[in-house]
Parts: C-alpha cells; structure tokens; sequence
C-alpha cells in the first residue's frame, strides 16, 4: 500500500555542516549499529527549529564547535537500503550549509554515539569511504569542494 492509499510516509528531515579551517573539514566519528562511522556533524531538525537553528545546534552538540554559516550548499534525497530485519530503509531529505568556525568548547559534552571530532583533509576523508555513514558525506564535502555555494537567504522560515 502506498502513502497515496492511506500509508503514512514522511522523511527524516536533516541538516549538515561542512565546516573548513585551514583547508581541513571537521567531522564527526560516531558509532552507528555497533560500527564507527564519519559523518559532518549532522542531525535531525527539531520541532519549531529553523533549518539554519539545527545546523548551529548540532554542530556545537556534535564538536563542541561554535560556528557561523556562509553559505547554503544543497539539498539532497537520500533512501538507505534494506535494514538487516528486512524493514525498509529510512527517506532522507539533507540541507546541508558551509560555515566557518569561532570558538571550540573542548570541555563541552559531546552528544550520545559522538566518539570524537577531528579535522580531515578531503583526501582523508576520501580515503575512509568505506567508513561513510552515507553517500551523502562524500556527495556534500564535493559539492562544497567544488564551489557550490547558495546564499543562505534561500532558507526562510515563516512564522
């Protein structure tokens, strides 16, 4: 049955931030079904929060970093496989933002599943592929990479 035919559907609406200081991105090592995976800090958009409010939240729950948002990169759709259980796969929908750090709280807690934040190189980060929590990391650090830029008044949030 389809959503169209009564079944209720609705994506996991996320945001990420592709953060850069000295030509290094800052990621997040977190542990995901048991495994460690690198991801942006990235997360889910919470009730009456602007797209742009999550991305500054997690990005300090993740890191422990403050940032400031330059710029929007893209939106992205994004269906994760067949779960081992045979239940489907979750629907996501990205915003994902550049911004440029301003201060780092090393004594902040970092969220639950958080191992730790680090700085990566694209070629780091390249190179661990196979520890991607997704497509979507790669996809939005080459995106950003390769100069897509948006100006962050694309997101408007009406009361």
């Amino acid at each position: 049955m389809s959503y169209r035919e009564g079944r209720f559907w609705q994506p996991d609406v996320t945001v990420a931030t592709v953060v850069v200081r000295d030509g290094r991105l800052l990621m997040v090592e977190e542990t995901v079904a048991e495994q460690a995976v690198l991801n942006q800090p990235a997360g889910h958009l919470e009730p009456d929060e602007s797209l742009l409010d999550a991305a500054l939240r997690e990005t300090r729950e993740e890191t422990g970093w403050d940032v400031r948002l330059t710029a929007f990169i893209g939106a992205y759709q994004w269906k994760a496989p067949t779960r081992a259980d045979g239940g489907e796969g979750r629907h996501y929908l990205r915003f994902a933002f550049a911004a440029e750090p301003v201060g780092h709280d090393p004594s902040r807690p970092l969220d639950t599943g958080i191992i730790q934040a680090l700085w990566l190189t694209p070629a780091e980060l390249q190179a661990e592929s196979g520890r991607h929590r997704s497509p979507l990391v790669w996809q939005t650090a080459a995106d950003y990479l390769g100069g897509r830029r948006h100006p962050l008044d694309l997101m408007q949030q009406l009361a």
